[in-house]
């Protein structure tokens, strides 16, 4: 080999040995802050957590949080909108860097996706029409049409505890929870099982249509937001955690939860083991 191949295979070796280098130092927390944006997929048919209010903006926790998490970390958040069931693939997808949603935790998505420290209760409770006597206990839902959010953890636990009653539960799956709302103010459906934090919200801003029916039913979880499990998200995702951590500590998620439920929820700093 004469002395200019040597020269260009050295080049070639450098070069090779730098790319690792350089995709480490593009990891999504560098290119976020090389960006100044976040990226943030979520569905906005999700009192109190996202939803467009009557003034036609978005509007929720979540957006209060992210603006807070946007804080810590430098940057603006720049919001991906559409339907919940488009939500966990296009984050897997690259669309956005992380989920609000939020997502209830469960053993399935904990074992594909990272989820960030829990924001909120998520016990699955019952949605019943103002004046129905008929449904005084989650029980009572026997042989009755419910309905639930598509491809929502909801669902499926209204399902499971349905076969645990008398007679079986028929459900009724929904794009969007407003539509789920709409069919129960009209009589369409007995009831929508939905997490406890998005119900009461529901009914308390229209008490004259809608009731909660208590207590919740079936096992305790929690809300959280979602990464992948991409190695070169890790390092995003830790500092969206620290800041999550950050703001309990502080007070700032307290407030957001009185804000938003009328109630404060203790949870866990880190996504705890689910029971489903």
């Amino acid at each position: 080999m004469n002395k200019r191949s040597l020269l260009k295979a050295a080049f070639a070796l450098g070069f090779s040995l730098s790319l690792p280098f350089a995709a480490h130092a593009e990891d999504a927390l560098a290119r976020v802050k090389a960006a100044g944006v976040l990226k943030v997929g979520t569905e906005t048919a999700f009192a109190p957590f996202d939803f467009i209010d009557e003034a036609g903006e978005h509007a929720g926790l979540n957006v209060d949080a992210f603006e807070e998490i946007g804080k810590e970390l430098g940057v603006k958040v720049q919001w991906v909108e559409l339907p919940w069931d488009g939500v966990l693939p296009g984050l897997e997808a690259g669309q956005f860097d992380v989920v609000a949603g939020p997502a209830t935790i469960t053993k399935a998505r904990l074992e594909r996706y990272r989820f960030l420290s829990p924001i909120a209760e998520a016990t699955v409770a019952l949605l019943k029409a103002k004046g129905d006597d008929s449904i005084q206990k989650p029980e009572d839902i026997a042989g009755k049409l419910v309905g639930a959010g598509k491809a929502t953890s909801q669902l499926a636990q209204v399902q499971a505890y349905g076969k645990t009653l008398p007679k079986p539960v028929e459900t009724r799956e929904y794009v969007g929870f407003n539509e789920a709302y709409a069919d129960l103010a009209a009589g369409r459906i007995a009831a929508v099982a939905n997490s406890l934090p998005n119900i009461a919200y529901v009914a308390e801003k229209q008490p004259d249509i809608f009731a909660v029916v208590t207590p919740a039913f079936g096992q305790k979880s929690y809300f959280g937001f979602i990464g992948t499990k991409k190695a070169d998200d890790q390092p995003l995702l830790d500092a969206m955690q620290a800041a999550l951590v950050k703001m309990k500590g502080d007070g700032r998620l307290g407030e957001l939860q009185k804000k938003w439920f009328g109630v404060t929820f203790e949870t866990p700093d880190v996504a705890p083991e689910p029971a489903f």
